[in-house]
């Protein structure tokens, strides 16, 4: 006889809180907090395992969450059976008020039980590395976003205003910073706020040059340059989706790619009542942003025209492909302007449908689905 042993974990930085429930017993037992070590997991495994009669497997599964990765190949390693669970697609939730690692690994364990769950994919080393790459460089536009800021805000504190218009980061108006007459430690701290600013500028350009490089690698060549041919997706938007994807097939069609991506809105129906409210916001929420700023390329321009730097990512791709994204482009555009001009839609709504069905032409592209 053949017990399936369905182990629940709850865990974080410092400990890992596990039970287990098997159809045989229809409970949840066998309750344990451990320090944060794989090695405990087998352990325990097998401490559980000399409480059944026969032959007795296993299933493992977390949360998605701070681990990311690491215990899920740490047990693979050992042979055992795990699963990283999405928390936005685990149906049996906890319904009291009361939330404890405890309750939470049962609850996990259950939704292992009866497969009411989506299982998180896990991308092989190599994707994985690339994407560690292009988020570490996300993470370095973030901070000189954030020293942008502080640039900005000091100068105003300091009572000086650009009069060159009003478009920052531009030549003139830098020209205009490293020119300002301040005196004593306020001076010195401009200078420092511009060091800064500089450094950054110069360490972004750095990566990008490199994650171009790893664009050129065969695994990621020829996708990368059909997802070009899109407005407002380059080399590290479609780099960022292929690694953070892996296996665009997995999703049998584009709306449950766009799903998973959040981009869909929410929606409370009941009877003959159907209420439509903002975007999920649920899944890969770093996927989810690239995507909205790719629709803001949609958003100006006159329809049907190719700029340079489009018609040059386009060139040496199939007349197949270009047709696809082509269709799509004035597809788009013409939606934005239709929704913002004739019906009033609100701008960023408007650009949200538009990341929207943006994701469904580059799911179209990715598996070939493109006639």
């Amino acid at each position: 006889m053949n017990t399936i042993v369905y182990v629940g974990m709850d865990v974080h930085k410092e400990s890992y809180t596990l039970c287990c429930y098997s159809y045989d017993t229809d409970k949840v037992e066998y309750k344990q907090t451990v320090p944060a070590d794989y090695k405990l997991i087998l352990k325990y495994m097998e401490q559980v395992r000399k409480r059944y009669e026969g032959e007795v497997s296993f299933v493992c599964g977390y949360e998605a969450g701070c681990l990311g990765y690491s215990l899920y190949h740490q047990l693979k390693d050992h042979e055992v059976d795990c699963k990283i669970l999405a928390p936005t697609t685990m149906a049996i939730t906890n319904t009291s008020h009361v939330k404890t690692d405890k309750r939470d690994a049962a609850n996990i364990a259950r939704c292992l039980a009866f497969h009411t769950y989506s299982e998180v994919y896990v991308p092989d080393d190599e994707d994985n590395a690339v994407k560690e790459y292009i988020r570490m460089r996300d993470d370095q536009k973030q901070m000189l976003k954030k020293i942008k800021q502080q640039i900005l805000a000091f100068v105003l504190r300091s009572g000086k205003k650009f009069d060159g218009g009003k478009t920052y980061w531009t030549i003139a108006h830098l020209k205009w910073l490293r020119s300002l007459d301040l005196e004593g430690l306020d001076k010195e701290t401009l200078k420092e706020y511009l060091i800064t600013y500089d450094y950054l500028v110069e360490k972004i350009d750095r990566l990008d040059q490199r994650i171009e490089e790893l664009a050129t690698n065969e695994k990621y060549t020829r996708t990368v340059k059909n997802m070009g041919c899109f407005l407002g997706v380059k080399t590290h938007t479609a780099l960022s989706m292929i690694v953070e994807i892996g296996d665009f097939d997995r999703f049998e069609k584009a709306s449950k790619y766009a799903g998973f991506l959040g981009l869909v809105p929410s929606e409370d129906s009941s009877g003959d009542s159907t209420n439509r409210y903002s975007i999920t916001k649920a899944g890969n929420s770093h996927l989810r942003r690239l995507m909205i700023e790719a629709a803001q390329s949609y958003t100006r321009g006159s329809i049907g025209h190719k700029s340079l730097a489009l018609k040059q990512r386009q060139k040496g791709c199939d007349p197949e492909v270009i047709a696809y994204a082509d269709k799509a482009n004035e597809r788009l555009r013409r939606k934005f302007y239709r929704m913002t001009l004739n019906k009033g839609i609100n701008r960023n709504i408007a650009t949200t449908a538009i990341a929207r069905e943006l994701a469904c032409f580059m799911w179209g592209m990715a598996t070939g689905n493109i006639s």
